[in-house]
């Protein structure tokens, strides 16, 4: 029964390697979402839909129930996993992201999700700007993130956002998971506070662990997630 982990934008499954690093099982697989330092299958349109069903579809040609985890919009698909092909798990971990009746968009999001804004904040983001922002916003390894942003990524993070406009009336609970889930949260997360943690745990019947930390919370304190996670999959009947 593996683990599965999906990471969030603008990143790679390269975000992972600090945590991995302290995890004691070895049955783990990282997705590499389409557009995310790797090629967009044809007909893709990179969607909040199409994301979902495709996560949806890894997991599923695993063949048996796993433990997902998801940061940022990996943890926005893996709510939607869970909701909606809860057979797939047997456990779901969700890390700062999540769409509770609370959720707004941060200032970012909102610029990507305007036509002809998004474009050129998106020309903007190159080399040592990349850089500057992602330190700015407490990356962990903004240098490592910075050289896997390309124009697929941009192109993809657009179509992405612009397809989540009102992803509230389209994918907040609308009960109880029928899996074991977790909720991690940074609690000093400047694109979301610990509130939309709190509202969606209580929504989804999780757990919470408020980790002292920002947005990037499972690579800032990988110790701490790790024994979050190692707790939470050992509780599990």
């Amino acid at each position: 029964m593996p683990a599965v982990f999906v990471h969030g934008v603008p990143d790679t499954a390269a975000m992972w390697t600090p945590l991995l690093a302290e995890l004691a099982r070895d049955d783990v697989i990282t997705l590499s979402l389409p557009g995310f330092g790797t090629p967009v299958p044809a007909g893709f349109g990179a969607t909040k839909d199409e994301y979902a069903e495709w996560v949806a579809e890894r997991v599923a040609e695993i063949d048996e129930p796993v433990d997902l985890v998801g940061h940022d919009w990996g943890s926005l698909l893996t709510q939607r996993v869970a909701l909606t092909r809860p057979e797939l798990l047997r456990s779901f971990v969700m890390s700062d992201g999540a769409v509770a009746d609370n959720f707004t968009w941060h200032d970012l999001a909102l610029q990507w999700q305007t036509p002809g804004t998004g474009e050129q904040i998106m020309e903007l983001m190159t080399g040592d700007a990349i850089v500057l922002a992602l330190r700015d916003a407490g990356h962990p390894d903004p240098e490592g993130a910075a050289t896997a942003i390309d124009d697929t990524m941009k192109s993809c993070t657009l179509s992405l956002y612009r397809s989540a406009i009102d992803i509230v009336g389209a994918w907040v609970p609308q009960g109880r998971a029928a899996r074991p889930g977790l909720v991690l949260w940074g609690a000093n997360d400047p694109y979301g506070p610990p509130a939309y943690g709190e509202r969606i745990a209580e929504a989804m019947g999780a757990e919470l662990v408020v980790l002292d930390a920002g947005h990037w919370a499972p690579a800032q304190r990988p110790r701490e997630t790790v024994a979050a996670l190692e707790a939470f999959w050992a509780d599990i009947p």
